[in-house]
């Protein structure tokens, strides 16, 4: 995993984006265990509490879960990975529906173009 930090949003909101996305993509498959917090630490250098509240979240929205004494890994549940995929899809159609916008295009000059590009 390779980590690009911006500074307009907390790091940890982005290691959540970031491992969201591996698991959406099949990089993190369902049943895999996740590198532990100090793995992750020394890969991201990042400080660890910052790794822990990241995997605390992806907990929160059931992306991961915890085995007692064995770690963190990746739900089995396909349905929790396809909505989350769904949701990201969604974060980025209404940023490009807001871009075209701004450029002056309705949806359906949108829909128009889209088309065209076949």
């Amino acid at each position: 995993m390779e980590f690009q930090f911006d500074d307009d949003k907390p790091i940890y909101k982005q290691l959540v984006e970031k491992i969201k996305l591996e698991i959406v993509l099949g990089h993190f498959k369902r049943g895999d265990k996740l590198p532990s917090v100090r793995e992750l630490s020394t890969m991201i250098r990042v400080n660890p509490n910052t790794i822990q509240r990241a995997l605390a979240e992806l907990e929160e929205e059931k992306l991961i879960y915890t085995k007692r004494t064995s770690g963190k890994f990746v739900t089995e549940d396909g349905e929790i990975i396809h909505q989350v995929m769904k949701e990201m899809a969604k974060e980025k159609m209404e940023t490009f529906i807001k871009d075209m916008k701004t450029l002056g295009l309705n949806i359906d000059d949108v829909i128009k173009l889209l088309k065209e590009r076949k």
